[in-house]
């Protein structure tokens, strides 16, 4: 096999950035992925598409979205989003424990990222899961108005269709398990085949960027607790940490929050890992701040209301989890149904539809009296004011626990829907030590000559919870700094040999 200037190993959105940022930069690259191809994309074929980016204001979404006319922009209500308020949310979501650098290089990178990804050939369009139409106008709200044509699909089909463009090599079935070094340098891969043969391939950089570890059971349940052992795959089946355990295998440091995750309400009959024949984001659950989540008590255990879906969703999920049975469900009477987002009308949606509170109770299988009497007592706590579900709009309960401190309307307007739920993991946020440059850090803060990082396995970037979107535009954006500093190297190494 020709020797290659840099190996990316895997394929999801950070991986493919990588290799086309480093094949742009001169470099000629090998993609490895560990799935067969018809299972290729890593977690990013499975996403709803959202990606956050420091827009600014309506005139940075036009730059985006270049279809939206001067007609189109006057029926916007869009909040301003800039670099210093992507930097903050970040830090308010994780508690103020991500690494600032990253963080700052992240919500810096993002708008150039976005018009960077826009040149690779990945077309974008407004997110009509970010805004209410109110008097007329589409009211945004959450820094998320933009997500990628068709979904994650249409994200990774143009990367694809730009890395064969480029002439970059993709082997698939192809399990890196080893990285080779030489002199404190890597050196190469070492990858099983199809059939179990070991090969390995030589080159001057490899970046990681395969992945964290939710598909692992073992992990999971090492990592974050006994519980986590049943929660539900939302992505690739291929996401088991064997780019961590390579890194750390020759020194790479960990960082990170090894028993935190991104987590998601999910549909409770969703299938137990990602269908591959179904991508996309179908069997979420999101529209919770609308209505009411509930166990199988009848007992709420979440303000619903606490912020917009974007900052809560993601911590969710492990809520769920710790509930009797891991199930719990979502309700909502007939004032917000037609407000739910598209997922929750598709057929492989689990609906329960009913009259009357007592016959909603009984198709939910919990006891009636208990939930007729939390309904009871949550609506006699609902406060006046204006609703409006684009803001946060202070229309809250009092002297409940917990308490909604948004969006609380009386639940009293038949006929009600219930939606029932588990957890669904998404990525981990324990992963690797990295700088603003993506260069793997050892144990003594020191880079490790020729290896890089990108995506989910860049540790010490999120912690108990992220802004949604940003886990789209952190792959991109590291990936697409990983792909430049991965080529930088290998220039320099060839002018030194």
């Amino acid at each position: 096999m020709k020797k290659y200037d840099v190996i990316v190993v895997g394929t999801g959105n950070a991986a493919l950035s990588s290799a086309i940022s480093a094949k742009e930069n001169g470099s000629e690259v090998l993609v490895l992925e560990k799935a067969p191809k018809e299972k290729r994309g890593g977690n990013s074929i499975f996403t709803d598409g959202a990606i956050r980016f420091a827009y600014n204001d309506l005139q940075g979404i036009k730059e985006v979205v270049t279809a939206l006319s001067e007609s189109d922009l006057s029926e916007i209500q869009m909040p301003d989003y800039n670099t210093e308020d992507f930097y903050k949310d970040i830090l308010k979501v994780t508690n103020g424990e991500s690494n600032p650098e990253l963080a700052k290089f992240l919500s810096n990178e993002s708008f150039e990222t976005i018009l960077w990804m826009k040149k690779q050939g990945v077309k974008f369009q407004l997110n009509e899961n970010q805004y209410f139409e109110i008097n007329g106008n589409k009211n945004f709200w959450g820094g998320l108005p933009i997500k990628t044509v068709d979904k994650g699909i249409g994200l990774m089909n143009a990367l694809f269709k730009k890395a064969q463009e480029l002439g970059i090599d993709i082997i698939y079935n192809a399990e890196v398990n080893k990285i080779e070094m030489d002199h404190n340098k890597v050196s190469a891969v070492n990858y099983l085949d199809n059939n179990k043969q070991r090969i390995t391939v030589n080159a001057e950089a490899i970046i990681l960027a395969c992945g964290s570890f939710e598909a692992s059971i073992d992990k999971r349940v090492k990592y974050l607790g006994e519980e986590w052992e049943k929660a539900i795959v939302r992505g690739t089946e291929y996401n088991t940490g064997d780019g961590i355990e390579m890194a750390t295998e020759i020194r790479a440091s960990k960082a990170g929050h090894y028993d935190g995750c991104h987590a998601h309400t999910t549909d409770y009959n969703a299938p137990k890992v990602g269908d591959f024949s179904k991508p996309g984001d179908i069997y979420k659950k999101s529209s919770y701040p609308l209505g009411l989540i509930i166990n199988k008590n009848g007992e709420r255990f979440v303000d619903e209301g606490a912020d917009f879906r974007n900052y809560t969703y993601a911590k969710y999920g492990k809520e769920t989890l710790r509930q009797p049975d891991q199930k719990a469900f979502q309700i909502y009477d007939s004032q917000v149904s037609p407000m739910l987002r598209k997922e929750y009308n598709l057929k492989e949606a689990t609906k329960i539809v009913a009259n009357t509170l007592e016959e909603l109770a009984i198709k939910m299988d919990i006891n009636p009296d208990n939930f007729t009497k939390m309904i009871e007592k949550y609506n006699s706590s609902v406060q006046e004011g204006d609703y409006n579900p684009s803001v946060k709009d202070g229309k809250s309960t009092k002297g409940i626990i917990p308490e909604k401190t948004n969006w609380a309307l009386k639940f009293d307007q038949a006929p009600y829907y219930a939606f029932p739920i588990t957890c669904g993991i998404t990525f981990a946020f324990g992963g690797i030590s990295t700088n603003i440059k993506a260069e793997v850090l050892d144990e003594q803060n020191n880079p490790i000559a020729g290896l890089f990082v990108a995506g989910e396995m860049v540790g010490g970037l999120f912690y108990h919870n992220y802004p949604g979107g940003s886990g789209l535009m952190s792959g991109s954006a590291f990936g697409k700094r990983a792909g430049k500093s991965a080529a930088e190297y290998v220039q320099i190494n060839k002018v030194d040999n």
